[in-house]
């Protein structure tokens, strides 16, 4: 397991890097674009020439880029379809550029409106990003469940994966607070087996490829999306171990995107902990 953090590009994707170095991570994640506009960032050869000799030599060994949230693939507004596509477009390319692990991205939201309509818009946007990109993954992630936002369930990630026309450039990102909020129970090794038995079911084992770690600050089933600490929320620090030791995320990039110290991000002292944490998780499979 490649443990790290999402972690700044300000200044170039190579200073991601050096900031991934100083929290002691093996795996980054980053927003390519400014997460509150909408122009996206284009990155020149020697950006990301410098980003490529950076990450050789350092311990990091996976980057994941995050689509800014403002994109919403399920619009049936016609400027903000064009804009989602735009950027989506953009941070696919810049993930083939970089040699990135894969770009995740929540798989919008059908608002007030139909649900299988939304899914069906979804689909046909991420079929164009792929289409106008070339090399890096997608992986679609798993929602809390508030409002009309798509990907609550499995069953919901497939039929985007579906309808996007399932390419083999689609994945799944697993995101532990969102799967508690949404009603999964995973805070026992059997609870979280049962809910992977699920996922594996409907979307595949090959297609599960990124985690994020993030304890959740509501409870069970409450389709709210906070995100708490590593082990200070209803997760806990056995829950946090079980997700840490899961055998089926073996290798795979888990990434950090928790408020840290003044809400600050992750640090290498949390870092740690979730190091410490799975070898808890490890220990307690072998007992």
């Amino acid at each position: 397991m490649l443990i790290g953090a999402h972690v700044s590009p300000a200044g170039g994707p190579a200073k991601a890097i050096a900031r991934g170095i100083e929290r002691g991570a093996n795996a980054i994640q980053i927003f390519n674009q400014n997460p509150r506009a909408w122009k996206p960032r284009d990155y020149s050869d020697e950006e990301v020439a410098q980003f490529r000799d950076a990450m050789a030599g350092s311990p990091v060994d996976a980057l994941l880029i995050h689509a800014v949230y403002l994109l919403n693939c399920a619009t049936d507004d016609p400027e903000m379809r064009a804009n989602t596509l735009r950027s989506l477009t953009a941070s696919l390319q810049a993930g083939a550029a970089l040699g990135a692990h894969a770009v995740v991205l929540h798989p919008g939201s059908a608002k007030t409106g139909d649900v299988g309509a939304a899914i069906a818009r979804a689909g046909e946007v991420i079929r164009e990003a792929l289409a106008q990109s070339d090399g890096c993954p997608l992986h679609l992630e798993n929602t809390a469940g508030s409002g009309g936002t798509l990907g609550r369930s499995f069953g919901e990630l497939a039929a985007v994966i579906d309808a996007a026309g399932g390419d083999t450039r689609l994945g799944v990102c697993l995101d532990s607070c969102h799967l508690l909020a949404s009603g999964q129970e995973i805070r026992t090794a059997d609870a979280l087996a049962a809910v992977l038995d699920d996922c594996v079911a409907q979307v595949g084992l090959e297609r599960l490829g990124s985690l994020h770690l993030n304890d959740s600050q509501t409870p069970l089933g409450s389709n709210v999306d906070r995100h708490a600490n590593v082990g200070e929320g209803e997760l806990g620090q056995d829950g946090c171990a079980v997700f840490l030791s899961e055998p089926r995320f073996e290798g795979l990039p888990l990434v950090l995107e928790t408020p840290g110290v003044n809400h600050s991000g992750p640090t290498a002292e949390e870092i740690l902990w979730a190091r410490t944490l799975r070898e808890r998780g490890l220990t307690a499979r072998r007992g």
